[in-house]
């Protein structure tokens, strides 16, 4: 786990910077800034980007790392390589030509609900060709081993930008309208500045021979580009399906408590981005043994550390309520049921990493097409009746049952769990700690008493977790940066 836990680490430092400029943007400047309605737009329009992004990539960031370490010589791998920079162009055209001649036609079908809508068609498609293709071109450092920059740009360089551009329209230089279209500005060049760095760690080198293995890889990434848009599509069709059916304003309520929650699975993001070419490597050479103990050991870590950022939220959700607009409060329940949810994908692992790399991803397929039916209806039923606190019921419900399928098939097939006796202690320590600290406040401003909580939370955490040694990976971390004994 050396690689896995050097370059975790520094994801993770990264992925929390951007986190917390992310943080400063969601909860302070958008809502101070820019109008509920405004926010709410831009929220749309990026979530449905995100949910059109994997058919822009044409899957190709799934396939690179599943398909790279199994060629082996020059002239093969740079004909794969090559197929895979020109792939995704057979879903961007065709999608830009669509929205080119359909644009009134779509248009007015994603302003039924809210007509401002309506003109910012053209920034979903442009924004979801960005977002595929910087996915391509990160995957392609990846098979390099190279995840650091990648993540930076992934989770740190477009909140920077939005962060800049926020202040300009503060200070007068933008307007919002000019504000929406210099975001999008934005996840153009961060695709493009990807592209440079990639190319320089490995230079295309243009080759069109025939690929023997070249159906198998077709057919993945078409059956893929479904299995892999279902993460995606859990976490943003909520969102896109809020704009349908209440006012735009309680989309940026909803965006809200979803960023404030999703900050639980930061480290889950950061390991996952060396996991995948790591874990398809153990499959292609046939290593279970190894692979069996990656899913454990990754299991444990990240329930581990995203359990202490659980606590950390959910015991201070109050607080931090009272210094944000009042209006929205409204997302406590969001927050609640997503950090749940959240917390139940650490224990995961990289089974999405197994189940994405091994001859089994079409399974993926079948539960991401039952899963997507599933999170629509849900939708459907529960915004009506519960507004945002039904769309996070939706999105609960859907990823219970989507995770819980995901296990029972890797240990039908593997026979292996991402559980161990040492995650039990993990979540009992985490029950005990909502029980005893969930009503204990210090009586101080806001701000001082989530401070003053979060040191005291912290401390007896990370206290525990060393004196149960539950996990070697972390009590290693401890003994070399903390001055326990």
């Amino acid at each position: 786990m050396g690689i896995v836990v050097k370059q975790s680490f520094k994801n993770t430092i990264s992925t929390y910077l951007g986190f917390g400029i992310g943080a400063i943007n969601t909860l302070f400047l958008y809502t101070n800034f820019i109008t509920d309605e405004y926010y709410g737009l831009i929220a749309f329009v990026l979530s449905t980007a995100n949910i059109m992004m994997p058919l822009m990539a044409f899957g190709v960031h799934n396939t690179l790392i599943k398909f790279y370490s199994t060629f082996k010589t020059k002239n093969s791998l740079n004909s794969f390589l090559t197929l895979m920079l020109i792939l995704p162009m057979f879903v961007v055209v065709p999608v830009a030509l669509i929205g080119y001649f359909g644009y009134d036609v779509i248009s007015d079908l994603l302003s039924q609900r809210n007509g401002i809508v309506k003109d910012y068609v053209w920034h979903i498609i442009i924004a979801a060709i960005s977002m595929g293709y910087f996915e391509v071109f990160f995957a392609w450092a990846k098979t390099q081993m190279q995840t650091v920059f990648g993540n930076f740009m992934k989770e740190v360089f477009h909140r920077i930008g939005i962060m800049l551009l926020l202040f300009c329209v503060y200070l007068g230089y933008l307007n919002v309208h000019e504000f929406i279209n210099a975001i999008i500005i934005v996840y153009v060049l961060r695709m493009v500045i990807m592209k440079l760095y990639a190319f320089i760690i490995r230079w295309p080198v243009l080759k069109f021979n025939r690929i023997e293995s070249f159906r198998a890889i077709i057919k993945y990434s078409s059956l893929i580009i479904l299995a892999g848009s279902v993460a995606t599509l859990i976490l943003d069709i909520d969102k896109f399906m809020l704009g349908q059916y209440i006012d735009i304003e309680e989309v940026a309520y909803y965006s809200v408590a979803i960023y404030i929650a999703s900050v639980i699975s930061v480290p889950q993001r950061s390991m996952h981005q060396i996991l995948m070419p790591i874990t398809a490597n153990y499959l292609n050479e046939k290593n279970k043994v190894a692979l069996k103990d990656l899913y454990q050991r990754s299991s444990l870590s990240l329930f581990i550390i995203s359990g202490l950022i659980f606590l950390l939220i959910v015991l201070n959700i109050n607080q931090l309520y009272l210094i944000i607009p009042e209006e929205f409060s409204y997302g406590l329940t969001v927050v609640f049921l997503i950090s749940l949810a959240k917390l139940y994908d650490t224990l995961l692992g990289n089974n999405n990493a197994i189940l994405f790399n091994s001859d089994y991803y079409r399974v993926v397929l079948l539960f991401g097409v039952l899963l997507t039916v599933l999170i629509v209806i849900l939708n459907m039923v529960f915004i009506p009746l519960l507004g945002i606190d039904g769309a996070a019921v939706a999105t609960f419900i859907a990823i219970f049952i989507y995770n819980t399928a995901k296990i029972y098939f890797v240990n039908r097939k593997f026979k292996m769990l991402p559980f161990t006796k040492e995650s039990l202690k993990v979540g009992v320590l985490i029950l005990v700690s909502v029980a005893v600290f969930y009503f204990w406040e210090f009586p101080f401003h806001p701000i001082v008493n989530i401070a003053f909580k979060s040191l005291l939370i912290g401390c007896v955490y990370v206290f525990a977790v060393y004196k149960m040694n539950v996990s070697k990976d972390i009590t290693g971390i401890l003994k070399k940066y903390l001055p326990i004994k």
